[in-house]
């Protein structure tokens, strides 16, 4: 729906509502004239039920007004001694329009100057108005969130809790206007889905005091259509913008930029991107030795990330039971052995005395690992292994797995662009050969109609050989960058998909998504801020210090009042 469309909607709405109103208005000694005014009639509600008048703006903020429209309708009714159980549920289920019931037809209704409150609404009212900060904070200051995949390992890493600013670009206003308050797009516990489709609102951002800058991690709706659940390939689902699932990355690429990718390596406007010191990008490595590739070397080499192969001969289905949260994959290579993957942590020696397992590692003489430069040569330097070198992929057939999804660009992890990444304003000249680069855009970014005919483009119905970009896009990418899946894939990110900027890490689980038992906190992460230069400081122990000497003072402060 456009503002327009929602601007009819309000003023039929409210004629209806009015006309429910009237004659309590007249009831309360209020002129009747006042319940047609369309807002006026909210601020006369809300002085009649004895609310501050700046609860008006909570009643026009998407969501939020989900909650407090009910409380609104049912403090109202009770003014006119309506206060029953079926009373409040029916003047919320039928939209305010049981007023009309109360107005024209119940014999008790009289208005009551003062209503009392019992402890249990006062209750009730106090986790409501805390849930309406909470939404309005979630909403357009700070969202929490969590670090699913490995896409940014090792800057960011699987099991950091983040704090999301939602002021630094801008504030999206919700669109999706019927929405369960402070969650995602599922319900928790009974997995269902937390919004209706319809209606929606137009796309409003309140205006942000930052741009997205070169290198910026940034989190986003992936603008893809999204998976119902991270880990599990299935079917993608069609949701509104701001329900798509959150991704996080880096904007490698802004608007204006012209991007390549040589060798794995980025270019910018023709000059090698430098990331901020912070960034720590994993490149695929090879290494060989004719002795083979220990796993306590890589171990003893503070490297992580890769995978360890193991043959079980003795595995039960007890045993598999116990061990399975270790297990990547299994397969049987014989009638009483097992392949099975591990990570780099193997499987613990404990589990494997308890459960008294005949188990071998494989070691084979190559291995293909991901590491950052200084890992890499880390490794290089300590001569524990014969070579190691940078896997590289090369441009060498057409690929349609890569962006822009089209077999006439032999593009991959390595090898990609030149492309332009297209800013608000610029025209560019369309052709056929470059229409897939921007297909997308012109049609589900920016909402035209698109066609070739007889190699003719045709924009909503009309032959066209330029176009003018309607918002800004950004090229985001993980720093995992062959373990992301990213803008090389699905290609450019438009703005109004951004959600925000991660700024803080409050908590840092190891093994989050392995059963608790494996959870491991990492305290030097906690509490550390991200996107500065420099190595990341924990303010975990000024934080306790500062919790500790505030309890102090209140402790204080109650003895001298008590003395």
């Amino acid at each position: 729906m456009s503002l327009f469309e929602w601007l009819i909607f309000f003023l039929c709405y409210n004629l209806i509502i009015s006309g429910g109103t009237q004659k309590l208005f007249m009831i309360a000694g209020i002129s009747s004239w006042k319940s047609i005014i369309p807002i006026y009639n909210i601020i006369k509600i809300l002085e009649l039920i004895n609310r501050p008048k700046w609860w008006i703006i909570l009643v026009f903020i998407p969501v939020i007004n989900l909650i407090m429209i009910p409380v609104i309708l049912v403090e109202f009714v009770k003014k006119f001694n309506h206060n029953s159980k079926l009373d409040r549920t029916l003047v919320i289920i039928t939209f305010g329009l049981y007023l009309y019931y109360i107005s024209y037809i119940s014999k008790k209704t009289k208005y009551i100057d003062d209503i009392s409150f019992s402890n249990f609404e006062k209750s009730i009212g106090s986790i409501v108005f805390a849930v309406v900060i909470a939404t309005i904070v979630h909403n357009y200051f700070l969202q929490p969130f969590v670090i699913p995949t490995g896409s940014l390992e090792k800057t960011l890493r699987v099991g950091d809790f983040l704090l999301v600013s939602k002021f630094h670009y801008g504030a999206r206003i919700p669109s999706t206007v019927i929405s369960f308050p402070m969650v995602h797009d599922t319900i928790p516990i009974i997995k269902t889905r937390s919004y209706l489709k319809k209606p929606q609102l137009p796309y409003i951002r309140i205006p942000g005091f930052q741009e997205i800058k070169n290198n910026d991690i940034v989190v986003f709706n992936w603008p893809a259509d999204t998976v119902r659940q991270f880990f599990v390939k299935e079917k993608g689902v069609i949701k509104p913008r701001d329900k798509k699932s959150n991704y996080v990355k880096r904007a490698i690429g802004i608007p204006g930029d012209s991007l390549e990718i040589r060798n794995g390596i980025v270019y910018l406007n023709g000059k090698e991107n430098v990331l901020p010191d912070r960034a720590k990008p994993l490149y695929t490595y090879k290494i060989y030795s004719k002795n083979g590739v220990s796993s306590s070397k890589l171990k003893e080499l503070d490297i992580e990330g890769f995978i360890r192969k193991f043959i079980v001969r003795n595995l039960s289905q007890e045993s598999y039971t116990r061990l399975k949260e270790y297990i990547l994959s299994i397969s049987n290579t014989d009638e009483n052995e097992y392949l099975i993957y591990t990570s780099d942590q193997g499987i613990p020696i404990k589990q494997v005395r308890e459960l008294n397992l005949d188990i071998r590692e494989i070691i084979d003489n190559e291995k293909e690992l991901s590491l950052t430069y200084s890992d890499a040569n880390k490794i290089k330097i300590s001569n524990e292994f014969d070579t190691i070198s940078r896997v590289v992929e090369k441009t060498s057939f057409s690929n349609s797995i890569f962006f822009p999804g089209n077999n006439r660009f032999n593009w991959n992890n390595d090898q990609l662009g030149p492309i332009y990444i297209p800013k608000a304003g610029d025209k560019i000249n369309l052709t056929i050969n470059e229409l897939p680069l921007y297909k997308k855009i012109i049609r589900d970014y920016e909402n035209n109609s698109i066609e070739v005919v007889d190699d003719n483009i045709y924009i909503n119905n009309e032959v066209s050989n330029e176009y003018t970009f309607k918002q800004d896009y950004y090229w985001m990418m993980g720093d995992n960058r062959y373990n992301s899946e990213d803008s090389r894939v699905w290609g450019y990110v438009p703005f109004d998909h951004v959600l925000g900027k991660p700024v803080f890490i409050w908590m840092s689980i190891d093994g989050l998504f392995q059963g608790i038992r494996n959870w491991r906190f990492r305290w030097d992460r906690i509490f550390t801020t991200i996107g500065f230069e420099g190595k990341p400081r924990s303010y975990l122990p000024h934080f306790l210090f500062f919790i500790l000497a505030w309890q102090i003072f209140i402790l204080i402060k109650k003895r001298r009042k008590n003395n």
